[in-house]
């Protein structure tokens, strides 16, 4: 890539922000480099196309194949792509109106939601300045993801889907292109990049590494050659349930500080990468204050789509993100930050031109014509070097070394309650486990100096950069920075200042700034000394030895594992264990490791050696003959070193192969009033799991029918009604819920009456009851009267 060619200018830019990073509300400095938010020479052509519908295994109805394309005009030689793919929204809704429309393909009176055309305003930005941009609609596939990974592999075989249509029309099959490819720019299948916002982030993220090294067949959708290169990905807004980058395929995420759909998950794909592969490619985190997940997409936005939008931020009242606040962005400061930021990932990944590199790298400049939009940058591999990765083996004196996703308040970072969101994007955990272990960060106390030692001395030269947070809305934090060398030498490295993000206990405001001080005459790292001055303190995440510019990313075909699903039957004595499988594609050429959550509740690290194909986790249960559940049993992965993980999450079962006891239910209840009407439920043998009867109370049918002042008024309140004004139990929507506790026989569903002066004769209530007996639901009439006394 372009290195030296740009090492001075790059070098230039650094050194305004060497010891400090500007506060906030303070904008950036401006970048002294092109504005790549500046339309480019070029004319362009937009149009779409609509191919025949294809499969995609998982899901049961075909998905659209359909595109916005906005490109180069009049131009011969072949240009770069970027592939954009919308997020999950409603895929149909009633014109007219402010309703959805569940269904596909989109039933008679609705129409599909155009998600795709939202990102024009970015694909005519990239079209003038040289870029062929093509956005895919994925509406079948939001209408059908309620799978394990949430449609992250479907999303990704339909893009590659996609390319493959592209890679055809670029040879052979030009002559059967559509109108639009061919009045379009030919495409250079060797520079693609992929932007995915929302859930098309992940199935982005996905298909990058899927063109890389290919899914398990079963699952994926296109079966063809990859005839193209894909060498970046921009995540805006993305989710990453699966926290599972690809480590050597240069990325850049957009982070809104408003988001309140997903929030920052995004993060994850620059944090999960550190110390995966050979970290060459530089990923990049992008903190955009004020901005909130939809509006990215003009077709999520109020007031420029065709379908019903919303503001996703929930809390109107907020002080930082409620609408109207002055560090909220509008919907066309938002887009135009992204359209921004987004050509200048598409410059540096596709192009080599490190010249806007200072604008995604955490240098700390800004793009003018980004307005007045803030946007805030930190970065990890590239030309970085690891100087301090805390973890067990870095001693730590005089602060605390931590644990990032814990639930042991003792050893947290950041202690919160079960229902307190995360306050930091780097400590949230994997796919809500309560713990995960091997993710540390180092907690500065104010006024107490840190003396960080790793395991062994780290070659260093040009600059120190350390990714550092501090407490939303705080000011004149500021720490001395100083190193000693392996020959024992101490040098003052000078102060850095950082100053908290705008935020609020409903924002994940606690994000990691890069600052930077330079490494003068040092060559080597033993010990880090932080000082936190005055009141401030903070947390280390890393720190690197740093150089300018973006040496080759070493894009290669990482090897990958899928976990997969098993079933088996419990049997009826000793222990029954099931093998979860994981699959390993690719060549496995030096050790690798993989950490396998079981259950949510625990975890360990797997070693995949040279030649290994398959791993298997033992889950083992006592074996029995009593009538029980299936047992559910999760398996989730993460790559830890050496490999990528596609299909990370999978469920087992264990068949619970014992036949139900027999039940006996007494099916009337006649008693006077004050007593309480009671049906008896009896089993022939105990389960190890409940049975339960449930149902509606349903007009009696024959005589006159129970109404609410027949019945206690306590009982009558936990099911939410009132007595008054009386009325047929029947019309109150009540619904009886009785069972018979594991390892019981007997149980009963009782209602309490009450007693009155009025002589009313017989009343009856009638309960259309069932109860399910894993693959078979039995039901049951319960019929009750009461008498006068």
């Amino acid at each position: 890539m372009a290195f030296l060619s740009h090492v001075r200018t790059v070098i230039a830019i650094a050194a305004v922000a060497a010891v400090s990073v500007m506060t906030v509300p303070a904008q950036a400095g401006a970048a002294r480099t092109a504005d790549p938010g500046i339309p480019g020479k070029y004319a362009t052509v937009e149009g779409e196309y609509d191919l025949p519908g294809a499969g995609i295994p998982e899901l049961e109805k075909p998905v659209e194949m359909r595109a916005l394309v906005i490109a180069p005009a009049g131009v011969t030689t072949g240009r770069p792509v970027v592939v954009f793919l919308h997020g999950r929204q409603d895929a149909c809704y009633i014109p007219g109106t402010d309703n959805y429309q569940d269904g596909w393909p989109c039933p008679a009176g609705s129409q599909p939601v155009p998600s795709y055309r939202g990102f024009r305003s970015m694909q005519r930005l990239l079209a003038s300045q040289g870029f062929l941009t093509v956005s895919i609609s994925a509406n079948g596939v939001n209408a059908q993801d309620g799978l394990d990974d949430y449609g992250a592999q479907a999303r990704s075989s339909l893009i590659r889907l996609h390319l493959g249509k592209w890679a055809d029309w670029a040879g052979a099959g030009a002559e059967k292109a559509p109108a639009i490819v061919r009045q379009a720019a030919p495409a250079d299948l060797s520079r693609v990049m992929l932007a995915g916002h929302s859930r098309g982030g992940e199935g982005a993220n996905r298909a990058v590494m899927d063109s890389l090294t290919p899914p398990p067949s079963e699952v994926d959708g296109y079966r063809g050659r990859v005839r193209w290169t894909i060498r970046g990905l921009v995540g805006i807004a993305p989710t990453n349930s699966g926290q599972n980058p690809v480590p050597d395929v240069p990325s850049m995420m957009m982070l809104g500080g408003c988001d309140g759909d997903v929030g920052p998950e995004g993060q994850m794909y620059v944090d999960a990468t550190r110390g995966v592969s050979t970290g060459a490619a530089l990923h990049s985190a992008l903190y955009v204050i004020g901005a909130n997940h939809n509006f990215y997409n003009s077709e999520w936005t109020p007031g420029q789509s065709a379908a019903p939008s919303d503001d996703d931020w929930w809390l109107t009242d907020d002080e930082v993100c409620g609408p109207g606040r002055p560090t909220r962005l509008t919907a066309a400061q938002q887009q135009k930050a992204g359209a921004t930021y987004l050509a200048a990932a598409a410059r540096v990944f596709l192009l080599d031109d490190d010249a806007v590199l200072p604008l995604i790298d955490g240098t700390g400049v800004s793009a003018p014509s980004a307005g007045p939009a803030r946007v805030l940058s930190h970065a990890i591999g590239a030309a970085r070097r690891p100087v301090i990765i805390p973890g067990p083996d870095l001693s730590v004196e005089g602060a605390r070394l931590c644990e990032q996703v814990t639930g042991d308040v003792s050893r947290a970072c950041q202690p919160r309650g079960d229902d307190e969101p995360p306050r930091s994007p780097h400590f949230m955990g994997y796919n809500y486990m309560e713990a995960e272990p091997g993710r540390w960060a180092v907690q500065l106390q104010a006024g107490k100096p840190a003396v960080l030692t790793p395991p062994q001395a780290a070659e260093a030269a040009g600059g120190l950069a350390m990714r550092l947070i501090v407490p939303p809305n705080t000011t004149g934090n500021t720490f001395d920075v100083a190193v000693t060398d392996r020959s024992g030498r101490r040098v003052d490295l000078g102060a850095v200042s950082v100053d908290g993000l705008p935020g609020t206990r409903n924002t994940a405001s606690q994000w990691a700034r890069e600052v930077r001080v330079p490494l003068r005459d040092v060559t080597s790292v033993a010990k880090l000394e932080i000082r936190p001055r005055g009141s401030a303190g903070g947390w280390l995440l890393d720190a690197w030895a740093y150089r300018p510019g973006t040496p080759d990313p070493q894009i290669r075909a990482l090897p990958r594992i899928d976990v997969g699903t098993a079933r088996v039957k419990e049997g009826d004595s000793g222990t029954t264990t099931l093998g979860l499988p994981l699959t390993v594609t690719g060549t496995v050429t030096d050790t690798a490791q993989v950490r396998v959550f079981i259950d949510n509740t625990t975890s360990t690290v797997l070693t995949v050696k040279p030649g290994q194909q398959r791993l298997t986790v033992p889950f083992s249960v006592p074996a029995n003959t009593r009538f029980g559940d299936n047992t559910l049993v999760l398996l989730h992965a993460k790559a830890v070193r050496g490999l990528m993980v596609g299909n990370y999450y999978r469920t087992s079962t264990i068949e619970d192969d014992d036949p139900a006891p027999a039940i006996e239910v007494e099916a009337t209840s006649h008693v006077t009033e004050g007593a309480p009407l009671r049906w008896g439920l009896r089993l022939s043998e105990p389960a190890d799991t409940p049975l339960c009867l449930y149902g509606p109370v349903v007009a009696a049918g024959e005589g006159a029918e129970l109404s609410t002042t027949d019945l206690d008024p306590q009982w009558l309140g936990e099911y939410g009604v009132t007595p008054e004004p009386s009325r047929p139990l029947s019309t109150v929507g009540l619904d009886t819920y009785h069972c018979v506790a594991p390892g019981q026989v007997s149980a009963a569903v009782e209602i309490p009456t009450v007693t009155d002066d009025v002589a009313e004769g017989p009343e009856r209530i009638r309960i259309d009851g069932a109860i399910d007996l894993r693959s078979r639901t039995v039901p049951y009439t319960l019929i009750g009267e009461v008498a006068d006394r």
